[in-house]
């Protein structure tokens, strides 16, 4: 592919005008102008963006899309993707956090320069650091993540700030709307090499982001066990699955220091056993093998 044509999506709730506004200056200054922008409003209404300073130009406009209520990460994004392959006009589409900055201005070149090289590359996640550059152990997407600064192929992918290769969301489908919030990287991940596409971590692309915690969220500890539970159901051949999420279990319950917590997570557990998790796709022995090789088997 030779200089893939680029888009950006950026989901918002309306709750960060000041941290989306200077996060659309970043992408405006980068050296390599995306072909289209969408931003969504994912339950919340959006400012005109069509004359901010420096996107007014772009080949394919700004597209702002107003949603009548909040579909969740995944489902905002799937709006923004969908617009996105109507239009039929882009090869790359980065995902970007509205919190997010873009300090380097040569992000989108490298993204073009990455995809332009390899067909056979699905995604491409980003380094995540806050403003003091540290990036946090759960932000490195592999078992052993001392180091943020090494790249290189994984298994999975950070949800702050990523590209997709549109050709691979054709073949795998698109986010897992269902899951509203947390895993959903992971099942889009394993989806996405089962079908034989390579997921690469590069630390060079760099978004910087506060530094956060997950269980800020009320509906944290329930989510997660749900969409585990759903995660291993749709994916996993049938002998891992007890094996992933015995697994989880005893990490969950040796991490987890809030007895309202676990108690959130069990329920959200056993919603995850007794409700539907949408198309089950098991992955193949050889993308297991494949996972292994790359350093995380799918039980852990």
């Amino acid at each position: 592919m030779s200089e893939p044509r680029i888009a950006v999506s950026i989901v918002t709730m309306g709750d960060r005008p000041q941290e989306v506004e200077a996060l659309l200056a970043s992408v405006a200054g980068q050296d390599v102008r995306p072909d289209r922008l969408v931003v969504v409003g994912n339950g919340s209404p959006l400012p005109d963006f069509s004359t901010f300073p420096g996107l007014s130009d772009l080949t394919g406009g700004v597209t702002a899309i107003e949603l009548a209520e909040n579909l969740g990460c995944p489902g905002g994004r799937n709006v923004a993707l969908q617009k996105l392959a109507e239009f039929g006009d882009v090869d790359v589409v980065i995902e970007l956090d509205d919190d997010g900055l873009l300090v380097d201005s040569g992000v989108f070149r490298k993204v073009r320069e990455l995809f332009a090289a390899d067909p056979q590359l699905g995604i491409v996640g980003f380094r995540i650091a806050d403003e003091r550059g540290e990036t946090q152990r759960r932000h490195v997407p592999r078992l052993r993540a001392a180091d943020p600064m090494r790249g290189g192929p994984v298994t999975a992918f950070l949800g702050g700030g990523h590209a997709f290769s549109m050709k691979m969301l054709a073949q795998t489908g698109p986010w897992p709307a269902e899951f509203f919030f947390t895993h959903e990287e992971t099942d889009l991940s394993w989806r996405a090499l089962d079908a034989g596409w390579k997921i690469l971590y590069e630390p060079d692309l760099l978004l910087q982001h506060p530094k956060t915690s997950p269980a800020r969220h009320s509906v944290y500890y329930r989510m997660t066990a749900r969409n585990r539970v759903w995660l291993a159901r749709r994916n996993l051949p049938l002998p891992l699955v007890p094996a992933y999420l015995g697994t989880w279990t005893l990490l969950t319950v040796a991490r987890t220091r809030s007895a309202t917590g676990l108690r959130a997570w069990a329920g959200g557990f056993a919603e995850g056993v007794r409700t539907p998790c949408g198309r089950r796709r098991p992955m193949r022995w050889r993308t297991v093998w494949r996972m292994t090789k790359l350093g995380r088997p799918p039980v852990i």
